[in-house]
């Protein structure tokens, strides 16, 4: 049975950007379910959980405690079971190095963090009404960072 919402799931340690994020989702006028975790390991445990509804796209921090984004992208990337999920790095950091990172272990898109609400929900309605499969199958370094 298709879903009639898009599964959301964002983990991030930062509180001020987790609640950012899901009152931008409240605003946006396109049926979601957003789910937030507060770090890489409430992540990967749910995401492990047998009865766990898998995202359509995961927005991934890098910087968290315990198990940084990239140890995740690391994890989903290696288990079949996550292949259908969208990673969205989502992270303050815009060094090459991240980048390059990110992009070499199959995240599909790197977005910097918005500080500007109406440019993170412009951000956010782009990334989840985009076609993906579009998208992924001309992938490359130019339109892997997006750029508003």
């Amino acid at each position: 049975m298709e879903k009639e919402y898009m599964h959301i799931i964002l983990a991030d340690d930062d509180e001020d950007d987790r609640m950012f994020f899901t009152d931008a989702f409240d605003e946006l006028k396109i049926s979601t379910k957003v789910q937030t975790c507060n770090d890489g390991v409430e992540l990967m445990n749910y995401l492990n959980k047998e009865d766990s509804i898998l995202p359509n796209v995961l927005f991934l921090d890098l910087n968290m405690p315990m198990k940084n984004g990239i140890e995740c992208l690391h994890e989903i990337k290696a288990d079949r079971r996550f292949d259908d999920i969208v990673i969205a790095i989502y992270s303050t950091s815009s060094s090459e190095e991240h980048i390059e990172e990110t992009f070499i272990c199959g995240a599909n898109i790197y977005i910097k963090k918005p500080s500007d609400f109406n440019e993170l929900k412009r951000v956010l309605s782009y990334v989840v009404t985009l076609n993906w499969q579009y998208h992924t199958s001309g992938l490359n370094k130019d339109n892997f960072l997006f750029r508003m």
